[in-house]
Order: C-alpha cells, then structure tokens, then sequence
C-alpha cells in the first residue's frame, strides 16, 4: 500500500483519535521513530481493545489484565494490525504519550521529538509480512516528510527505555526490516 502525509496524517490511515497526546515543546523536532509492540489482551490479536486502551475506552471487566492498565494514559501515532491495516490515534505534529521515561543519545523525554508506531504483536511471536511491508513503506514516508528522522534514529522501545521495556522484542527481524526500507529507497 501506498501511504502518504497530509497534513501531519497519514493516508489511507484509519484516522481514531486519542486524547492522550498535546503539543510538543518544538513542533519543528521530530527526529526519531521508535518501534513497539503491544497486544490486548497480551498475546491476543485482532480485537479492539488497543484502540480502545489508546481511547480510554477500555472495558476493565473484559479481562483481568485490563484492571492492571485501566488507570494508564497512553496513546502512540500509529498501530499497524496484524494483517497491515495502520490505524493513527495522534497526528504527527502532535506528542503522543509513548515512550514514557527514556533517553535516545543522552536525550530524555523522547515523546517530545519521536513519533511511536506500535505493532501489534508480542516480544515472542514473529510478526507478519504484511506488518513488515506497511511499516517499511511508512517508514519511507516518514524518512521523506520529516527528513531528521534518518536510518540510524530509528530504534525499538527497549533501546530508549532498557530495564523497564523489552518491545519489540527478540521477534522483531530488524535485518529484514532494514532491507525493506533500503529497497524501498532506492
């Protein structure tokens, strides 16, 4: 699929706001992309729990696991499904609450100048091509319309938050995603 920004949205994106978002200290920075994952509940796929977590519209008595989250505020820019369907919660120019404590490069508080793209996924099972080749093509967008973020301020939630997040995790085949991305630019 062809993705392209418009006006800090991504196209053909499901657009689904979230209100945990607000403005970023510099709308001019955005300089980094972190990649995780999330599945709700964990380990279940295809449902419509993470939007409705990124929403605040989480029914805490569907599931045990959602009284331990049900108090959190958290949102990212994007969730790429399963099956490559990208849904975005929080336009780009706008901070979504993801990254929580972190440091990219000595630089704390990575919200203000990262944009979060979830997969959804766990640290353990393999994510799926069609996941693979919605997120390279993004990336390849993002890399054109925010030229700050560069290969190398690209990283995965556990390298800016270590010892408090582990996502994308082991599963995550950063060579082939990398490759992806590369073909795609050239």
């Amino acid at each position: 699929m062809k993705f392209k920004i418009r006006k800090h949205l991504l196209k053909p994106a499901i657009q689904t706001p979230s209100p945990n978002c607000d403005e970023r200290t510099n709308a001019e920075d955005i300089s980094l992309l972190v990649i995780h994952n999330i599945s709700l509940p964990p380990g279940e796929f295809g449902g419509p729990e993470i939007q409705d977590f990124f929403q605040n519209n989480l029914d805490i008595a569907a599931h045990t696991y959602f009284q331990e989250i049900a108090q959190l505020r958290v949102s990212s820019h994007l969730l790429i499904r399963r099956d490559g369907q990208v849904l975005q919660f929080v336009p780009f120019n706008l901070r979504a609450w993801h990254a929580g404590v972190s440091n990219f490069q000595g630089r704390e508080k990575c919200n203000d100048f990262s944009i979060g793209i979830e997969m959804e996924g766990t640290d353990e099972i393999p994510y799926t091509d069609e996941q693979y080749e919605a997120l390279a093509d993004i990336t390849r967008e993002l890399m054109h319309h925010y030229p700050a973020i560069t290969p190398d301020r690209i990283t995965g939630h556990s390298d800016i938050a270590p010892g408090r997040k582990t996502d994308p995790g082991p599963s995550f085949d950063w060579d082939r995603y990398e490759n992806l991305i590369a073909f795609q630019s050239s």
